[in-house]
């Protein structure tokens, strides 16, 4: 697992580590960590000795950072030049490095450049871009060719705690951050601009106190939790999953949520829906029934997927809201809790619920959209529902009701095509009945999910089934 704190987080830890050390050595940490990936991508280039870096240079400590970065490559032999955006501003320390190591400032872009480094604004920046920062970055944006790009700690312009991009934003090649990632690298468009992320070891971490804004998981978390079968399981002890989706006009939702459920650790698949005589010779494994009362026990629901919203619908939603088991609710069911009927049904319910809405989804649940902060969002609807929610997106956020929030790293584009949530939410239920916590099971089945969807995207454009058919090479890989 990886953490990504707030700034208010990040500046305590730095207010408390500073005292403890000789002047500057954070900033010098911070810069030889900056200047070794510039050599890296220099390197990559071609060569190191002769080469050009320009610098964009704000005002303040993240300025200071790329003009110490700066004196420790020209010492190397590269020509490094410095484009002030306040010049009476700049960092002094870091300026007089620069200048005494062979580097110069400038007044105007240079001709060639192998390299340029963002250093305009850092952690400490709010809201949109302006002035002489501004100018840069939107000089920056109309280079062609444009040098590879590093931003110094994130890119200048994104709203570090939410990852909200508020104007013009510089899109990095590479983000090399100090300490600890921010939420501006892993969630919302942001994360789109910071390009590869590294993190440098400044001596921050046993700094940082208090939970951290978000948690990421990585491919070793989803393996540790996934729930694996044992010499003494058998079909129900690996849990029974139930599937209440589907109806006559979206027969395709009940085959989609069912492919999604198969590839997931329980040992049984119960289908309740007018899709069952569909769905049982398509997958002769399943257990079939009409209603939701009929199907027999289960250890999880996953309920909504093309269920419709007319009275049978709502019957079935009830049933599974008043079963004692985790459940799944998606598409169809969230909209169904919309007009409030049944809110009172899904506050009271003992087990763990999920909801998984898609922007539209939640805007209609929560009476306003997302916003700019979608963790926020996410936390305030999981408190307000009393359930995990997990609000689909190019980073799809995770917060269970007590505000703990995970961000997924592996979306892609290729989800964004009809019948993956579907998939998505069978997989889901599969790993609830297998007894995986709701957080964590939500945080797997969408990490999951979206190896299958780049998996599928390997052979062309994706469907919905190509991304249930790639779930089993997925986790197989995933597995070992």
């Amino acid at each position: 697992m990886r953490a990504a704190y707030r700034v208010a987080q990040v500046r305590a830890a730095e207010q408390a580590l500073i005292p403890t050390l000789p002047p500057d050595t954070l900033m010098l940490r911070a810069a030889a960590g900056l200047a070794r990936r510039c050599q890296v991508t220099l390197r990559d280039q071609g060569r190191v000795y002769g080469s050009s870096v320009l610098l964009l240079v704000g005002p303040g400590d993240n300025g200071g950072d790329a003009l110490h970065a700066g004196a420790m490559l020209a010492r190397l032999g590269v020509s490094v030049r410095a484009l002030l955006a306040d010049p009476a501003r700049a960092h002094a320390g870091g300026l007089a490095a620069l200048r005494a190591a062979g580097g110069r400032t400038v007044t105007d872009w240079p001709g060639r450049t192998d390299l340029i480094v963002d250093g305009l604004v850092g952690i400490g920046a709010t809201g949109a871009l302006r002035g002489s920062a501004l100018t840069l970055v939107e000089r920056l944006a109309l280079l062609d060719p444009r040098p590879p790009v590093i931003a110094v700690d994130v890119p200048s312009g994104v709203d570090v705690d939410t990852g909200d991009v508020p104007g013009n934003a510089v899109r990095a090649d590479v983000t090399v951050t100090f300490g600890c990632l921010k939420p501006a690298h892993v969630v919302g468009p942001a994360a789109g601009y910071a390009g590869q992320v590294e993190v440098v070891d400044i001596g921050l971490r046993p700094w940082l106190h208090g939970d951290p804004a978000l948690r990421v998981a990585e491919a070793a978390d989803i393996a540790a939790w996934w729930p694996r079968a044992d010499a003494g399981s058998d079909k129900y002890t690996r849990g029974v999953v139930g599937l209440a989706t589907g109806s006559p006009g979206y027969p395709g939702a009940a085959l989609l949520s069912v492919s999604g459920a198969l590839a997931g650790p329980t040992g049984l698949v119960r289908y309740a829906g007018a899709a069952h005589q569909i769905v049982v010779p398509a997958h002769p494994s399943v257990i079939g029934s009409a209603r939701v009362a009929d199907a027999g026990r289960v250890q999880a629901w996953a309920c909504g997927s093309g269920l419709g919203t007319d009275e049978r619908a709502q019957g079935e939603l009830r049933s599974v809201l008043a079963a004692p088991v985790p459940a799944v609710l998606d598409a169809d069911a969230i909209t169904m809790l919309v007009d409030g009927t049944m809110s009172g049904e899904l506050r009271r319910r003992d087990a763990p619920t999920v909801l998984t809405p898609h922007d539209r989804e939640y805007a209609r649940l929560a009476g306003e959209d997302p916003g700019p902060d979608r963790v926020a969002a996410a936390q305030k609807l999981a408190a307000w529902t009393r359930s995990v929610v997990l609000l689909k997106g190019d980073r799809t956020v995770v917060a269970g009701p007590a505000g703990e929030a995970w961000v997924n790293p592996t979306g892609s584009p290729a989800l964004a095509t009809g019948g993956t949530g579907d998939v998505l939410a069978g997989l889901l239920g599969s790993l609830l009945a297998a007894g995986l916590p709701a957080v964590r099971a939500a945080v797997a089945a969408a990490y999951v999910h979206g190896l299958a969807g780049r998996e599928a995207a390997r052979s062309g454009p994706v469907t919905s089934p190509d991304v249930a058919a790639a779930l089993r090479p997925t986790l197989a890989a995933l597995l070992g």
